[in-house]
């Protein structure tokens, strides 16, 4: 039988500390959620901090392995391996499968930033922005400073974390619709018109009361 123990403190850990903070939140609390002795977190982390970084980790990263990135083979368009890069990003981040938790830690950790923050950027956001930005080079004017280029590629994904963070707020203004009011590939087709139209690489978005033409997705479906 396999020791679930570790990934049980760590789902328990992040709604405690979701919920209260770090300082508010207890070891005691968290193995009594998680249905574990106190000496597990020691074992498994080697305390509080470390169960705390795990947690953040996970809230960040657990939809990597089952949505990975795609590989582009060289003659995919710049503009379809956007449409790829976002359609991922609104996958990872707006699946039914993640918990309320993963959300409200990481707004947390934004809001007081730890050494998780420096650990998640350098091992899962970092290598994500480097995707991005060599998807994006390839449709940016050569003469852009390294400011600009960072600038675009920050723009792009605020469009994505708006969906996810600002999650109550659309329902409520969209008058407290229940249900998903924007399908995933819906969204991730704006996003990339939306991109694609700012840069340069593509028609507006809205022009003559019509709507752009679909991107393609990767697999040569409309989007």
């Amino acid at each position: 039988m396999v020791d679930n123990t570790k990934q049980r403190l760590i789902d328990a850990a992040g709604i405690i500390f979701a919920e209260k903070g770090y300082e508010a939140a207890s070891i005691r609390d968290i193995c009594q959620l998680a249905e574990a002795n106190i000496a597990a977190v020691n074992y498994h982390f080697a305390g509080k901090r470390a169960l705390y970084v795990a947690a953040v980790r996970h809230a960040q990263c657990c939809r990597q392995e089952d949505v990975p990135f795609p590989e582009f083979p060289p003659e995919l368009a710049p503009a379809e391996q956007l449409r790829a890069f976002i359609g991922v990003m609104f996958e990872r981040m707006l699946s039914a499968h993640r918990p309320k938790w993963h959300l409200e830690l990481m707004l947390r950790e934004l809001a007081r930033p730890t050494e998780a923050c420096s650990a998640v950027v350098e091992d899962y956001i970092r290598p994500m922005a480097d995707t991005l930005r060599g998807i994006l080079d390839q449709m940016l004017p050569s003469n852009l400073t390294e400011e600009q280029r960072w600038m675009i590629g920050f723009s792009t994904v605020a469009q994505v974390l708006f969906y996810y963070i600002h999650q109550p707020i659309i329902r409520v203004l969209m008058q407290n619709r229940d249900d998903e009011p924007f399908a995933l590939g819906q969204l991730a087709d704006h996003v990339t018109r939306f991109t694609l139209a700012a840069i340069g690489a593509g028609p507006a978005v809205v022009f003559s009361g019509l709507p752009a033409e679909p991107v393609k997705a990767a697999d040569g479906r409309d989007a």
